[in-house]
């Protein structure tokens, strides 16, 4: 399995459009061949970014989704949002999950 993070600085005053952008996201990637699921985490603490994160059975279903006609469509909503609403650019992350545990 393979999990990408989405670390994504957004100013304070902006968190809410932010938030609402994902909860009236298009919902696209859940149609997707080896897509498993999506998170998106708040921060707890001032100054830390969010962090979107999503599940994949492998690292081709991934690649599949990013270089999809679905991922153009989804993430051309992400423009609805002004520049000022980032406090810095996003870095992009992929693990490979060599363990875990669920209760």
């Amino acid at each position: 399995m393979i999990v990408t993070a989405n670390r994504i600085p957004v100013n304070p005053e902006y968190a809410e459009a932010f938030e609402a952008r994902f909860a009236n996201r298009a919902g696209l990637v859940d149609t997707m061949p080896g897509f498993i699921s999506n998170d998106v985490l708040r921060p707890a603490t001032p100054d830390t970014p969010y962090v979107v994160l999503t599940y994949w059975e492998s690292k081709e279903h991934f690649d599949a989704w990013v270089s999809s006609d679905a991922f153009k469509q989804g993430h051309a909503r992400s423009g609805s949002l002004p520049p000022e609403a980032y406090s810095g650019r996003n870095q992009f992350e992929m693990f490979e999950v060599v363990a875990s545990s669920e209760r």
